[in-house]
């Protein structure tokens, strides 16, 4: 913000305004500024400037301004007595920069042609000079708009969907121009060509009207003096008059100087050494962005005006642009000769009035492939191929440098000349003419590969010293320990490019028993490994092991080494049940076989020493089965909570430890335990785990398959879409499987009589709950009032349903039942008795008001959900 502010105020200092723009320069900051703060787009502030006559130049200047500033803070006088001279004589480059400025003598630059006609009062381009149309779109493909927008992305922030759409638009619009080599070198804001202003003074610097020059008198005299070359000619020095300087050069000027002044200081020297230099103005015509008239340094460069023009334009020649000086060609420019051979020789200093004219290129060729820089090249008409190959940096290393093809457009119809090597410097080529430098074939000449059980694997030279398979192994260093050698392969391919192949016998050639075989370009000679040759050996073994899995063969491996191998024996080892499965192999047979494997047992002793027959070798794909000792067991635990005089967790004593020894185990119960109402608690295994997913996943597909049957039986379109946005809704998809479940028992009845059906048999993570006496009744479900109430000793079903209020509208009342403390439910009506601690539930009626999807829906859930529960009853039964 404050860099804004100081530009700003620059810009008011300058005070200067555009003809043809109704806006001032700080009007335009401020507009800008103002804009983006309320999220106007950038093409729409871009389009409201151009309406009110605003262009590229005076958004430039705004941004150029302080930074002229920051450069130059120092201003030159007309004239200055002896002994008042400035103590900088640092020189500036007083020229204007790209984009000009409007001088006395007319357009110089500034405008484009567009505005000029603006400012002629004729109607360019949907616009007329003084005329501010409100309703009128700019078409943004306009090159002054797209200035516009561009020179404002640089400087003002922008949204990054903004700023990506101008990028795309510019690379669209750069991928649309030819890619001529050297054609954007004088519009690149990184490469000026300005002149170098501190640099000694010239001798032959001409000067001229606005030159300024400093005279040092040294010696018995020690004066200076500061003046500046008047229109006439002359610089005033105080007490000396008038010296007539223009049109003299430096060094003819300082003589001039010494001769006038000399007799005033004899017993001095006088030089006079060159201060700010003038500025000339330069005409730039022809094929350039922006011709006219620039002002420039007296120092300023032909490449200096034609940057300052923004180069040349998409017709615009490189190669031969001339300079004239007062009617007369003093200088042609051909820029390839700076680029490629670091030439200035053209780019002569110029000037006041010097006309530099850029004319039309005479042919652009393209040339494409091999070579190091493809793109377009400006040639001169007598110019050869091969001085093109020489511009385009010559042909890379892949190159086929023997011939190349010319495309050329010869009258109504195409034509293709193949140009050889030795013709490319006199084929001379033409405007358009396209050049494709192909690549080398993919093929070898002089290759051999070897590939395999070989110390040095790889491609060798065919020839002199490597032309038989003997030569070749030599030079790989010879075939290794895990070679292959009585059969090896060359791959050799026939003139048709067709493979054939050859067994070669390496033990054969390298012992002389068989004739060495001569190679041929491009034979791949292959040694197999025996591993390559045979299946992959294993050893695997299983069970009581610390790292069962399968091993690599190896020759002479025992029981006890695989065993070892595996870590050892687990506690829970079996050591007189080792099994070893071994595969029957018979390649000769001809009938199929019953018996299919042959299995030795065997007993450890100390876990590794085979008992009885120590040392059995192990063949490949031997199996080893280590069994589990019965007598094994690992600890199971139960735990007892509750009414019991020691309660906590208790070992399993035996496998069918039941109700009554976990609680003598526990001491009993004491006084408050309310026996009956007792209840376990039993932990999902992972059989009964994996077969409730199993019948959850089968009930799901179930259930999806009756939905796609009825939408498809369906022909209420209205019914099919219902039942699609409740595919996946329904109970299925909320159900998980129980880490835990009741299991109904009778402790009362355990206790009476041990060992009974009632006393049933617990497992490891069970948990038996003895709670206190509970002498309430709680009444739930389809009643008028949900309640809890006391237990009243031979009070039936009925009473207890009345101090809820009574059954509910939608009560399914034959459908009662009750849950008792200890898990176990009955339905009334079936000799259900009231007890302490019980729960008498109501269930409630469906809805009546469903949908044909809806209903549908549902049986299909409940049709899944009972066939999954049913299976769920099953495996906690058993």
């Amino acid at each position: 913000m404050k860099r804004y502010i100081i530009i700003a105020m620059a810009a008011l200092c300058t005070l200067n305004l555009y003809a043809q723009s109704s806006m001032t320069d700080s009007q335009v900051l401020d507009f800008v500024m103002q804009e983006h703060k309320k999220g106007t787009s950038q093409a729409q502030i871009v389009t409201k400037l151009m309406q009110n006559g605003v262009n590229i130049n005076q958004i430039r200047k705004v941004r150029r301004t302080y930074e002229q500033m920051q450069r130059s803070g120092n201003s030159t006088s007309t004239g200055v007595g002896i002994g008042m001279a400035s103590t900088d004589r640092t020189r500036s480059n007083n020229g204007n920069d790209l984009t000009g400025n409007m001088s006395t003598m007319g357009y110089n630059g500034q405008f484009s042609p567009m505005d000029q006609m603006q400012m002629m009062g004729q109607y360019s381009n949907g616009r007329i000079s003084g005329y501010n149309d409100d309703n009128y779109i700019y078409d943004e493909t306009d090159p002054e708009f797209m200035q516009i927008s561009d020179e404002l992305n640089d400087w003002m922030p922008t949204d990054t969907a903004t700023m990506y759409k101008n990028l795309l638009a510019k690379y669209r619009r750069e991928n649309k121009i030819k890619k001529v080599f050297g054609r954007d070198i004088f519009n690149r804001k990184d490469l000026t060509f300005e002149p170098a202003m501190n640099i000694a003074t010239p001798q032959n610097y001409v000067l001229g009207p606005g030159d300024d020059v400093y005279i040092d008198i040294y010696g018995a005299s020690q004066k200076n003096a500061q003046a500046t070359v008047t229109p006439d000619g002359t610089i005033n020095i105080e007490d000396f008059g008038p010296i007539q300087v223009g049109g003299l050069t430096v060094a003819q000027a300082t003589a001039r100087v010494r001769q006038q002044m000399g007799k005033y200081y004899s017993s001095s020297k006088i030089s006079l050494t060159l201060g700010q230099t003038r500025t000339i103005t330069v005409n730039i015509m022809g094929e350039v962005k922006k011709p006219g008239s620039y002002t420039l340094s007296a120092f300023g460069t032909v490449f200096h005006a034609l940057h300052m023009a923004g180069g040349v334009s998409n017709y615009g020649t490189l190669r031969n642009i001339k300079v004239y000086r007062k009617d007369v060609l003093i200088s042609v420019v051909d820029v390839y000769d700076y680029m490629l051979n670091g030439k200035l020789s053209g780019n002569v200093r110029l000037s006041d009035n010097d006309v530099i004219v850029v004319g039309a290129y005479d042919n652009l060729v393209r040339i494409v492939g091999k070579v190091k820089r493809p793109m377009w090249f400006e040639m001169k008409n007598n110019e050869s191929l091969g001085t093109l190959l020489r511009y385009a940096g010559g042909f890379t290393g892949d190159a086929y440098k023997k011939s190349v093809r010319v495309f050329r457009k010869n009258g109504q119809q195409l034509s293709i000349h193949t140009v050889n090597e030795f013709d490319m410097g006199s084929f001379t080529l033409t405007d358009e003419d396209s050049i494709s430098v192909d690549s080398v074939i993919q093929r070898f000449e002089n290759m051999v590969e070897v590939k395999g059980a070989v110390f040095r694997p790889g491609m060798y030279q065919v020839g002199d010293d490597i032309n038989s398979v003997r030569s070749l192994l030599e030079a790989a260093e010879g075939t290794t320990e895990y070679a292959f050698t009585a059969h090896a392969l060359l791959h050799r391919k026939k003139k048709d490019r067709r493979l054939e192949v050859i067994a070669i016998d390496i033990d054969g050639i390298m012992e002389g028993r068989v004739p060495d075989i001569p190679l041929q370009n491009e034979d791949v000679l292959f040694i197999p490994t025996r591993q390559d040759v045979q299946e992959n050996q294993t050893l695997s073994i299983r069970g009581e092991v610390q790292y069962p899995g399968i091993y690599q063969f190896a020759e002479n491996t025992t029981l006890e080494d695989l065993v070892l191998q595996a870590g050892g024996l687990k506690e829970s080892a079996s050591t007189i049940k080792v099994e070893v499965s071994r595969r029957i192999v018979n390649p000769k047979a001809e009938v199929n076989d019953s018996i299919i494997a042959r299995t030795y047992t065997f007993a450890l002793k100390d876990g590794f020493v085979i008992d009885g027959d120590p040392g059995f070798i192990l063949a490949p794909f031997d199996e080893v089965y280590v069994h589990q000792s019965p007598g094994t067991n690992v600890q199971k635990n139960v735990t007892v909570d509750g009414e019991v005089m020691f309660a906590g967790v208790y070992t399993l004593p035996k496998r069918n430890a039941r109700l009554s020894d976990i609680i003598k185990a526990a001491g009993g119960v004491n006084d408050l335990a309310y026996v009956k109402g007792a209840r376990l608690e039993r932990r999902t295994n992972e059989a009964e785990r994996l077969q409730l997913e199993d019948a959850f996943r089968q009930a799901k597909e179930q259930q999806e398959r009756n939905m796609l049957e009825m939408a498809l039986g369906s022909s209420n379109p209205a019914a099919v879409a219902q039942m699609a946005d409740n595919k996946g809704k329904t109970t299925l998809e909320k159900f998980a499987v129980p880490t835990s479940y009741p299991v109904g028992i009778e402790l009362d009845k355990a206790l009476a009589h041990p060992g009974s059906d009632a006393d049933i048999v617990l497992r490891d993570g069970d948990r038996l709950i003895v709670p206190e006496y509970n002498g309430t009744v709680r009444i739930n479900g389809a009643v008028m009032h949900t309640n809890t109430v006391g237990f009243v000793e031979g009070k039936s079903v009925s009473y207890y349903i009345d101090q809820a209020g009574g059954f509910s509208s939608d009560a399914k009342k034959r459908n009662t039942y009750i849950l008792y403390m200890n898990g176990m439910v009955a339905k009334v009506g079936h000799n259900a008795k009231v007890r302490p601690g019980c729960e008498i539930i109501v269930p409630t009626k469906a809805q009546s008001k469903m949908t044909i999807a809806e209903k549908m829906t549902m049986a299909t859930s409940f049709s899944s959900i009972a066939t999954m529960m049913a299976t769920v009853a099953n495996i906690l039964k058993k």
